[in-house]
């Protein structure tokens, strides 16, 4: 077989900005919140974004390559330490507090939202760190990334946690090690089948910039996009499909890719290239077949993407982006009609290139607009949204932004 890819990109691993910068009213919401539920101010506060993939979906798990960044919406999560071993969380969205002592922290024991953040602390404790030796704590969150759209709501809870137990625990891990266990906790708590992109675009992003990553050996170089050099802009479109990762349709996916490397002889999909896949042709059947073929060409567009934008800027990068929203459509098959209308209208109206973004099955598109067409787009979608009697979609500009951290100020009065 064939492991042709270029993987010559810098081995470096980014250190995000240092800070993250939430909107002043959820930071004052998150602080409010806080007060509200637990009688005390908080004494620090930790932002993490949520993220768009720009290409490379699915081929996270498979040991290939993403590009994502880190976006202009965050979770905000206000934190006090305890002088007891008890652990307690509370967000906007939900009612109830849920409290557990560090002693009886286990996957089984949580459930609903409250399995991210309380993930995250086990999954720590998997990861070596000694949860006997450290204190409880009150955590509220709240967050105005939009929850199923696609845009990694549950990677900034995760975050948002692993951030703040970092520096009040004094852990000292790197980036990836904390993607590392935000990663875990979605697969081993919460039940979903992710990979490790996610939590790493929310962890490592910078302002105005792509993280390039490696999901074998998690090296991430920070790739500049320079949307602002060519007055582009980023538009989602919330298609509002909700969509939920911890249900068949992305398992189904996850496994059809596991038995095609298995068939091919390889420990991952990375392993080919495109030069294998008339023999994978040959030799599997056509779904799993055509899986294989979206993950093979994914990687190979990521790399190329990231090459283009070097040679010839972000402006031409619009073919790839067409070419990743056929192949998730044709060949994974994780598309929904909202999400193929939005880009075709989106394309139509204007975009340099669109396709849906996340694991699918509903979430959002991304279109690469020229600032001077935005409205026209986000307008055109709307009205064919509206002619084929589907709910009106949430159209939003994102800015490529810092990944988690401490929010300046962000500690008791």
């Amino acid at each position: 077989m064939s492991t042709s890819h270029d993987t010559t990109h810098p081995a470096s691993t980014p250190h995000p900005d240092p800070s993250p910068n939430p909107a002043p009213q959820l930071v004052a919401d998150a602080r409010r919140g806080f007060e509200e539920r637990f009688g005390a101010e908080p004494t620090s506060l930790w932002a993490a974004p949520g993220r768009v993939n720009l290409i490379g979906e699915h081929t996270d798990y498979n040991d290939g390559f993403v590009l994502p960044f880190a976006i202009d919406r965050h979770t905000v999560l206000a934190v006090r330490q305890r002088d007891d071993r008890v652990v307690r969380v509370a967000s906007a969205i939900a009612d109830e507090t849920v409290e557990i002592p560090l002693d009886d922290l286990t996957p089984d024991a949580v459930e609903g939202w409250s399995a991210y953040p309380l993930g995250v602390i086990w999954a720590a404790g998997r990861a070596g760190v000694d949860l006997d030796a450290v204190s409880g704590l009150d955590l509220y969150f709240v967050s105005d990334v939009p929850v199923g759209a696609g845009l990694s709501s549950s990677a900034a809870i995760e975050c948002a946690t692993a951030a703040a137990i970092d520096s009040l625990w004094d852990l000292r891990l790197e980036r990836s090690s904390l993607a590392r266990i935000g990663q875990l906790a979605e697969n081993e708590a919460v039940g979903a089948p992710t990979g490790i992109m996610d939590q790493s675009a929310s962890l490592m992003g910078r302002a105005d910039s792509a993280v390039l990553l490696d999901c074998r050996s998690l090296d991430a170089t920070v790739v500049p996009l320079g949307l602002s050099d060519e007055d582009l802009v980023i538009v989602v479109i919330d298609t509002r499909v909700s969509h939920a990762h911890a249900t068949g349709g992305y398992a189904d996916r996850r496994a059809s890719c596991e038995r095609g490397a298995a068939a091919m002889g390889v420990a991952k999909l990375r392993d080919l290239s495109s030069g294998d896949l008339g023999r994978a042709e040959r030799i599997l059947d056509d779904e799993t077949f055509r899986r294989v073929r979206h993950i093979v060409t994914e990687d190979e567009r990521v790399l190329a993407l990231v090459r283009r934008l070097a040679e010839s800027g972000a402006a031409s990068v619009g073919d790839l982006l067409d070419a990743s929203h056929a192949s998730m459509r044709d060949d994974f098959e994780i598309s929904v009609p909202e999400l193929d209308l939005a880009v075709e209208t989106a394309r139509s109206a204007g975009a340099v290139g669109a396709r849906m973004t996340g694991g699918g099955f509903g979430g959002s598109a991304i279109a690469l607009v020229p600032r001077a067409s935005a409205a026209a787009v986000g307008d055109a979608v709307r009205a064919a949204f509206a002619a084929a009697g589907f709910r009106e979609p949430g159209i939003f500009e994102v800015v490529p932004s810092a990944g988690a951290g401490a929010v300046a100020d962000g500690g008791s009065r």
